[in-house]
């Protein structure tokens, strides 16, 4: 008995000793300190990881057109493979399908053969086929006069791992020493197990002296997205187009740069006829097709409803040669020449006489424009290069905004730039502490662009280390809570920060050149990561207006921090809250409406802090919606380590 009153009195002390942790009570004002941009929430992209080749831009087939390889080479095969004893290479055209395109595959037919001889390829690592599904095939060849029988035959087929066909179809091969295009339509008979799949070409009886047939930019499509000729991949485009993202940042990116001034990204290699487009030596170590080139992106725009933000060659490249003064004239004159093909007038200006030529008479939409990307790591010439670059757009595009790369601290620009971009990569910790970053900055009529952002390390003396390090692979619960917290800042300051976008946007789970990544895909899934969730929130739950609530006591130290705002369209207050802590955070919200719903909804993305969506665990962690007792007074406990949206009817 003795043990157990001594037991009872200690427990009693500790209650005593030990009180409950308060609710952090937030007051609410029902008086809007500012408006939420409908720009604020939006994607940057450029060609990374295969995010455009190989990813969103839906050709299944890689090295489609032999482009920027070395013709007699091994690699400039890769990935096509000789089917049987079939011998092939990749030559300089004599011929070529184009001055763009100069090389071509030569399969050699050997004398008197009545084989079957051909070649496959199998994609961006597989190829993701479906049954019913018809896929757009196509080919250019041409074989010199005479050099192979009447009875020979062209076939286009599908195979499965086992190299069973799932779809083929047949054409005679003409020998008139001419190119030839064949289109086919192919439809999988049914579904094959795994993504070990490829795009065939075979001839069969091509009898006659030993000879080659030459073919040139094989292509496969699957249906694409709104059914946009080469248009984007369906699966991927409906992810991001969830997040209702408001803008599209391209091309870039360091891939806007190039390592020389002759690899750099150039608008007018990327327009018209594929045929037309040489390509280029991308910044992230593989060929760039351009098939996703200016047009496209801009389609892209107007199906997603987007404002693109179109970046500007400035001078600078990656591999230190830099341009400036009076050697820049030619490149701001292609730079002009980029932004009449958006905006210009058909009947003076010939880059918008094209744009009209390829359909879109109407000029897009443009507001802003970025000069160059990361000039923050030339301090030495970059304000020679923005000097002399804006000062002539300006004087040709006045209604434009230009987009410094720089830091707005230094060096100083002229004319004074109207909007930064801000790139921030960081750990989990420095996104959680930092969301008070914009509250300090002057308001002097400069805004900010924090076009790329991300936690990518739980490391914060060796950020870009390997996953040993600290690197990760794939967004975890912490790093997009952290996110999260941040982007709360975002909201609260959203008077000088106007937009915002997590980078890199896409990256291929086969082949990634960075990580984290905020969508991940391969040949037939798309990932959807725990930052993807939060930024899918913030844009789905946006508001048009800022409401001021209390803020945490101290902004440094804070693991608890959230942002307020209303939708007077809806007549809905949306709370948005970041719990960082490894524990349970209590709540007290006051809403100073007159008439607030009795309910409201909750959605919670949380789990274990390092646990991550994977193609292994691809929904391990998702968000969950469930219903809430709200009022003009109401409690909350936010889970730990997650992200929730409150939303409250209340006017």
């Amino acid at each position: 008995m003795s043990s157990f009153l001594s037991a009872a009195i200690v427990a009693q002390l500790l209650q005593v000793a030990v009180p409950a942790l308060a609710a952090t009570t937030v007051t609410v004002s029902a008086t809007a300190s500012h408006a939420i941009p409908s720009t604020l929430w939006g994607m940057m992209f450029e060609d990374i990881s295969h995010s455009g080749d190989g990813g969103l831009y839906a050709e299944l087939i890689q090295n489609r057109a032999f482009q920027q390889v070395a013709p007699d080479t091994a690699a400039a095969l890769d990935p096509w493979v000789p089917l049987g004893d079939s011998q092939i290479s990749v030559v300089a055209d004599s011929v070529p399908l184009s001055s763009a395109l100069p090389n071509s595959l030569a399969l050699t037919v050997p004398a008197a053969s009545a084989t079957e001889i051909g070649f496959a390829n199998p994609g961006y690592f597989g190829i993701g086929l479906v049954k019913g599904t018809a896929y757009s095939a196509s080919l250019n060849y041409r074989v010199a006069a005479g050099a192979i029988s009447k009875q020979a035959s062209l076939t286009i087929s599908l195979l499965d791992q086992n190299n069973k066909t799932l779809a083929a179809f047949t054409t005679p091969l003409r020998a008139s020493g001419k190119w030839t295009e064949v289109t086919a339509s192919l439809v999988p008979s049914h579904t094959p197990p795994s993504n070990n799949n490829s795009f065939a070409v075979t001839v069969t009886n091509a009898r006659g002296a030993e000879s080659q047939v030459n073919f040139a930019l094989l292509s496969l499509f699957p249906p694409t997205f709104k059914g946009r000729a080469n248009g984007m991949r369906p699966d991927i485009a409906e992810t991001l187009a969830a997040n209702k993202p408001a803008f599209w940042r391209f091309p870039g990116g360091n891939n806007l740069e190039g390592q020389t001034v002759a690899t750099r990204w150039q608008w007018n290699n990327t327009v018209g006829p594929l045929k037309d487009r040489p390509g280029r030596v991308g910044d992230w170590g593989y060929v760039n097709t351009d098939g996703l080139g200016l047009l496209e992106y801009l389609h892209w725009c107007e199906d997603l409803d987007m404002e693109p933000y179109m970046a500007v060659w400035d001078g600078y490249t990656l591999g230190g040669t830099n341009i400036t003064g009076a050697a820049l004239d030619p490149y701001i004159a292609q730079a002009i020449d980029q932004i009449n093909f958006v905006i210009g007038d058909p009947a003076t200006s010939a880059p918008a006489a094209l744009r009209a030529s390829l359909g879109h008479p109407e000029p897009f939409t443009l507001h802003y424009v970025e000069i160059g990307n990361e000039d923050f790591f030339d301090d030495e010439t970059v304000a020679n290069r923005w000097n002399t670059i804006v000062t002539n757009l300006s004087a040709t595009f006045p209604q434009l905004t230009f987009m410094a790369t720089s830091l707005s601290s230094g060096p100083v620009l002229t004319p004074t730039p109207k909007v930064y971009d801000v790139h921030v990569y960081s750990s989990p910790t420095y996104f959680a502490t930092n969301s008070f970053l914009y509250d300090s900055v002057e308001r002097n009529g400069t805004h900010y662009f924090e076009g790329e952002y991300a936690a990518i390390s739980t490391n914060d003396s060796n950020l870009f280390g390997t996953p040993a390090e600290g690197r990760l692979l794939f967004p975890t619960v912490a790093s997009a809570v952290g996110e999260a917290a941040f982007m709360t800042g975002f909201e609260r300051n959203a008077d000088i920060v106007f937009s915002a976008s997590y980078a890199p946007l896409l990256g291929s789970v086969n082949d990634s050149q960075w990580t984290p990544n905020l969508v991940g895909f391969d040949a037939s899934n798309v990932y959807k990561s725990t930052s993807y969730y939060v930024q899918n929130l913030f844009a789905n739950n946006k508001g048009d207006e800022y409401l001021p609530s209390t803020l945490p006591s101290n902004s440094s130290t804070a693991t608890l921090l959230w942002s307020v705002t209303r939708s007077t369209a809806n007549k809905e207050v949306i709370i948005k809250i970041s719990n960082n802590a490894a524990t349970t955070e209590e709540m007290k919200f006051v809403l100073p409406f007159k008439d607030v719903s009795s309910t409201g909804s909750a959605t919670v993305l949380t789990g274990p802090a390092t646990a991550s969506n994977t193609p292994d665990a691809p929904d391990a962690i998702v968000p969950v919606t469930s219903r809430i007792k709200t009022g003009t007074t109401f409690e909350y406990t936010a889970p730990a380590v997650s992200f929730s949206v409150l939303v409250v009817s209340a006017h």
